[in-house]
């Protein structure tokens, strides 16, 4: 059965589960996408591995296991997403040391975090993106923090959005930068996050 290459298209705040973010993969050469939800930790993981110029001061999980195989001499040549089950996407690291590869179950979550870690592609069954791929409406945002999570979560069943605490349009970008550094000493990402995407519009 065919692979279809994916790359990570953008993480926004999952508006049917609270607590939950859902992470929109897309296939490289086609027009579907794969939405896969996934838990508050794994999104800040993935995010930060995404925006280059955010660097946490203590290693998370995932940049320990990173450099746990680089001190071992592993490394993750791909990410195979091969099953779904009951809405569970299950995933594979196919991983090599000196020469001899070796298949490891994970959950996609953890498998796309380490992917982006290790430069290794994410691929998935043609039947898998048949069954749960969509396609986007044509001008629908595709940020990587295209709905972002404020500091209070909107309560289930309300009808129209809080306004965003975190509003940053009236700082220079030197306060910005500033905050940034600030944000990201403190582990406080999703501010970071906020704080990064202000700095890019200017």
């Amino acid at each position: 059965m065919s692979l279809v290459r994916l790359n990570i298209k953008g993480i926004s705040y999952s508006q049917t589960q609270n607590g939950a973010y859902a992470l929109l993969l897309s296939e490289i050469n086609g027009k579907r996408q794969l939405p896969i939800v996934i838990g508050a930790f794994e999104a800040q993981s993935i995010a930060i591995a995404l925006e280059k110029e955010i660097k946490p001061p203590r290693p998370l999980t995932h940049d320990l296991f990173k450099t746990f195989a680089d001190r071992f001499a592993i490394n993750v040549k791909q990410v195979i997403i091969h099953k779904l089950v009951d809405g569970i996407f299950y995933s594979s690291l196919i991983c090599e040391r000196d020469k001899i590869e070796e298949i490891i179950d994970a959950r996609t979550s953890d498998a796309i975090a380490l992917a982006l870690r290790f430069d290794a592609p994410i691929f998935t069954y043609i039947n898998i993106l048949e069954k749960a791929g969509i396609q986007l409406k044509p001008g629908r945002s595709s940020s990587i923090f295209d709905a972002k999570l404020t500091d209070k979560q909107e309560t289930p069943g309300s009808t129209h959005s809080k306004p965003a605490k975190n509003d940053f349009s009236s700082f220079s970008i030197n306060q910005l930068n500033k905050l940034l550094e600030e944000a990201v000493k403190n582990e406080e990402y999703e501010k970071a996050a906020n704080i990064r995407d202000e700095i890019s519009k200017r």
